[in-house]
């Protein structure tokens, strides 16, 4: 068994890198890019439909619905009779967006007061109705 030693004929040693080797790496690699290039770009044509952007929604508007002690009624503030209020509540109703019925009640008052509230919101046809509380309570 004869191992080249790296030196040639004349016993100098030789400097230069064996090319063979680094030649058969850069073939495979190059084959390997030629078949995956045409996998990679490989697509089907399709028409794809057009997306317009949509109007933001605006927030509904938030009426404040106090029911006190006693009673009565106020209307973001201001104080209004039943048969009032039960018109009040069949023009939102009929707005769009429709607003958000916030119910704020005394944690004294009768339930039936709210409840009876409850009721003409929903004989107008009134949707979103939420309920107002103090943090802790």
């Amino acid at each position: 068994m004869a191992f080249g030693g790296g030196f040639d004929e004349q016993g100098k040693v030789m400097s230069e890198i064996n090319m063979t080797p680094l030649v058969d790496v850069m073939l495979v690699l190059l084959i390997i890019f030629i078949i995956t290039v045409p996998v990679l770009t490989h697509s089907v044509k399709v028409d794809l439909p057009r997306a317009e952007n949509q109007a933001n929604e605006e927030k509904p508007e938030t009426i404040d619905l106090s029911i006190t002690l006693d009673g009565s009624i106020y209307w973001n503030g201001q104080a209004l009779a039943k048969p009032d209020f039960e018109t009040r509540l069949a023009e939102v109703a009929s707005r769009q967006p429709q607003p958000e019925l916030h119910i704020r009640a005394d944690r004294k008052v009768a339930y039936e007061q709210v409840a009876q509230a409850m009721a003409a919101a929903q004989r107008a046809g009134v949707q979103k109705l939420g309920f107002v509380t103090e943090p802790g309570s």
